[in-house]
Formats: C-alpha cells, sequence, structure tokens
C-alpha cells in the first residue's frame, strides 16, 4: 500500500494553488498511525491533520475546546452544529477528546489532486464555520 507521504506529495503545491497561492506546509507527526500535518498561511491556529485507514483518507481541523464554549450556550451550540451539518459542504462537525472538528474523507487511493480540493474546502468551511458559532465560545 501506497504510504500516506507518498499519496500526498505535491499536495502543498496544490492546495495552496486551490486557495488562491497561500503558502502550505507539510509535517509529518511523529508516532505509530501516519499522520501529516497541514498548515496553511494565515490559518496557523487552524491547522489540518491527514490521516489514513484501509478505506478512506481523514482530514480533521480541530475548531475549539470544550472549555471555550460559553457554559450557557451549550445546548444551543449543539443544536446549531446538527443545523449547519447539512450545509457544510464535503465535511462534518464532530468532536474528538474534548475538542469541536470539523471532518472530511475520501476514498483510501484518492489522488492528491482530489485530497487538496478536501484540504482547501476543509480549511474554508473552518473559517466559516467560526464565524459563524463565535457567539457560543468565551
Amino acid at each position: 500500500m501506497q504510504s500516506l507521504l507518498d499519496q500526498l506529495k505535491g499536495l502543498d503545491v496544490l492546495a495552496g494553488a486551490a486557495m488562491g497561492g497561500l503558502t502550505v506546509q507539510l509535517q509529518p507527526i511523529p508516532g505509530h498511525t501516519p499522520v501529516i500535518q497541514v498548515s496553511i498561511e494565515g490559518r496557523d491556529e487552524l491547522p489540518i491533520f491527514i490521516t489514513s485507514s484501509d478505506v478512506q483518507v481523514i482530514c480533521i481541523c480541530y475548531l475549539w475546546t470544550e472549555e471555550e464554549v460559553k457554559a450557557e450556550r451549550r445546548t444551543e451550540l449543539l443544536e446549531s452544529l446538527l443545523d449547519l451539518n447539512p450545509s457544510v459542504p464535503l465535511s462534518s462537525f464532530g468532536r474528538v477528546d474534548g475538542r469541536y472538528v470539523l471532518t472530511g474523507a475520501l476514498g483510501r487511493h484518492a489522488n492528491v489532486e482530489d485530497i487538496a480540493r478536501e484540504v482547501a474546502v476543509l480549511s474554508d468551511n473552518a473559517i466559516d464555520a467560526l464565524d459563524a458559532l463565535s457567539e457560543f465560545l468565551n
């Protein structure tokens, strides 16, 4: 099976072009499971992490922690996330270890061009989500 890093060769250039020429950097994260951190110029607070399984390539963007949610508005935030989920193209809201995330997935053998488009869309969706939901955050 092709390694994740090999599969992502050229992702930095392609994703940068898909986002109007922004600089994109890839950084492997050491560990048992291959993970690549994608950092995007001007969006450093919203890196995207890419990993894979036998059947899919998974892209995750961490948005905020549970502690950053206004306690008195948490239920309203959760309802808003459920309401927004169908209208966020190619991404889904979720939680991982107490952090709210946006995720996207492609087939395991997706080409780098498709993964670059997914990264660009996920990054744009993360910015939009923060703008739309900032009223629920401290």
